[in-house]
């Protein structure tokens, strides 16, 4: 609060300092009007005489304002707290962005704004209505986003694919998959196979994790998996094993009826023909009960580590259309596997299917997929678009 602050004339001063004024000679100018005295005609003296003046205007203040000498009556009043005058800030200083045609946005000044070639209006005017913080803050995002370079997508003209923008899509789908981890990187089949178990073992536990891993999510799957290994996972013990008990731990994995049937036959042939190993081929291994294509190329690139096919099941089926990666529609990821083989180059067969499945389990999901996330939500021809499972196995 403000203390309270009383003017004092100098005659007031003076007498409170105990200092006498005592002129000796009073020049009055004949010139003037009203007779009027300056500070400057009081010349200080010894005399008795004691004369107290009211305030008086110097010379120079008179000559200035251009008018004779008037007596101001100053009043002693306390100012109050409320007659202080509050302090004005400095104001920042304003702009005016404009957007589009119609809006005036009155907003701080942003130096990388206003430096770039944006169009500004002028300054209408000072009672312009202030936007709220958030619309501010997103006009100045969409103008920074409108002055970011746009890199174009790489284009490979060496590969007739049927997308030619195929290139820029796998390199998107890479870091997307380095900044997430997904169900397959760590609960994939080949994650399944226990590492202190000999290499045959290790082989026939990679099969294993394939036939259960049918329509069935990688989480079941490898929880199935740690029930059989406990069981001491090898082709002769599920032999001996009854079928009532391995129906048993592999429940809820999908169709665990069937699934334990093809077991069994399977490793009986194993048994038989190939010495408790599983075949070098993906013909052999597809003539194994429940072994379909995809199960036999990731099988060759896992436990024997060969490349002989592209795994396409649904995530990679379904990413495949969704990216154009197909020339025509396929409905089944057999006709999916034919047509990606024809053009995608073979350094890549190994590669797509762990991109793909990761992909589709965390952003390219079959129902309501989160386009917004993905980096193709530009370049992608389904982007922005839900879809509903058709089948139980789109999971």
């Amino acid at each position: 609060m403000a203390k309270n602050v009383k003017k004092l004339s100098l005659a007031n001063k003076l007498a409170k300092k105990g200092d006498v004024i005592t002129p000796t000679k009073i020049i009055i100018r004949q010139n003037s009007a009203h007779n009027v005295m300056d500070i400057e005609d009081l010349v200080q003296a010894s005399s008795s005489t004691s004369l107290y003046f009211s305030p008086v205007a110097s010379r120079k203040q008179r000559n200035l304002n251009g008018e004779p000498h008037k007596i101001i009556n100053i009043k002693s009043e306390p100012i109050s707290p409320t007659r202080v005058p509050p302090k004005i800030k400095k104001e920042e200083p304003l702009s005016r962005i404009a957007v589009g045609s119609a809006v005036v946005v009155k907003c701080k000044v942003i130096p990388d704004i206003v430096d770039s070639p944006i169009r500004i209006n002028q300054i209408k005017k000072e009672n312009d209505p202030l936007i709220k913080q958030e619309i501010i803050q997103e006009m100045v995002e969409k103008i920074k986003k409108e002055m970011e370079p746009r890199v174009e997508p790489q284009v490979n003209p060496e590969v007739d694919a049927p997308n030619p923008l195929w290139n820029q899509h796998l390199v998107n789908i890479r870091t997307m998959r380095n900044s997430m981890t997904a169900p397959v990187d760590t609960m994939g089949c080949h994650k399944c196979a226990d590492t202190n178990a000999d290499a045959k073992t290790q082989r026939f536990q990679n099969l294993v994790a394939l036939m259960l891993s049918s329509q069935t999510k990688d989480q079941t799957t490898f929880e199935a998996m740690i029930r059989l290994k406990d069981r001491n996972l090898c082709p002769q013990t599920l032999k001996d094993m009854p079928v009532e008990d391995l129906e048993g731990l592999l429940y809820p994995v999908s169709f665990y009826k069937n699934k334990a049937k093809y077991l069994k036959q399977t490793v009986q042939i194993l048994i038989d023909k190939y010495d408790s190993d599983i075949p070098d081929n993906p013909k052999e291994l597809k003539a194994l009960p429940g072994v379909g294509p995809k199960m036999a190329h990731i099988c060759m690139a896992v436990a024997w580590n060969k490349v002989t096919g592209i795994g396409v099941d649904v995530h990679v089926h379904r990413l495949s259309n969704r990216l154009k990666w197909v020339a025509r529609p396929t409905k089944e990821p057999e006709q999916t596997r034919v047509a990606l083989e024809k053009w995608l180059p073979h350094s890549l067969w190994s590669e797509v299917n762990h991109l793909f499945v990761g992909f589709g389990q965390t952003i390219c999901t079959p129902v309501k997929p989160n386009c917004r996330e993905c980096l193709n939500k530009d370049i992608c021809p389904s982007a922005n678009l839900e879809t509903q499972p058709k089948k139980k196995s789109d999971r």
